[in-house]
């Protein structure tokens, strides 16, 4: 993908900005660390000894991949997303957002039932009747699986405590 644009967010911004995310993590991981004790004692390691470590070496891929960014991606004018990438993103994230949303209000069951159906729907261009089955079928076979095979409780809503399953 190596377009040429002024339309969209560059390929050297995008990896400027995931390496100082990725560096931050890791210098919060240092932090925290050396806040349990990152040191070496008489009975060994601290607590966050290992933590401290994966931190430095987070934040060192970190520092590596800005050193790589400027040698190879800047002023090549790459577009990293543009509009029509962008939007295909936001149709998969505004989703998965809503699924989210809906899944903490209304309990996990009913969102996966909605999400599926309307993911179905709208995006898989489904009619109603197979889309609506769909989404309460896998919403029913989860439920099946989750809490009668191996007994872990999902997230509940609602509609589940109206239908007296609790």
């Amino acid at each position: 993908m190596s377009e040429k644009s002024a339309n969209g967010v560059s390929r050297f911004s995008v990896e400027l900005g995931v390496a100082a995310l990725t560096g931050a993590f890791g210098i919060a991981v240092c932090y925290g660390s050396l806040d349990i004790g990152a040191g070496w004692t008489d009975m060994g390691p601290d607590a966050g000894y290992f933590p401290f470590y994966i931190g430095l070496l987070i934040v060192l891929g970190s520092l590596a991949n800005i050193g790589h960014a400027f040698f190879k991606h800047r002023g090549t004018g790459e577009v990293f997303l543009d509009g029509a990438r962008a939007r295909v993103v936001a149709s998969f994230l505004l989703p998965v957002a809503a699924f989210a949303a809906v899944s903490a209000w209304l309990g996990l069951y009913v969102g996966t039932a909605l999400y599926i159906a309307a993911t179905m729907l709208f995006q898989g261009r489904y009619k109603w009747w197979i889309a609506i089955p769909a989404g309460l079928g896998v919403s029913i076979f989860f439920f099946i699986v989750f809490e009668i095979g191996f007994q872990v409780p999902l997230l509940k809503g609602p509609v589940e405590a109206w239908f007296g399953i609790y």
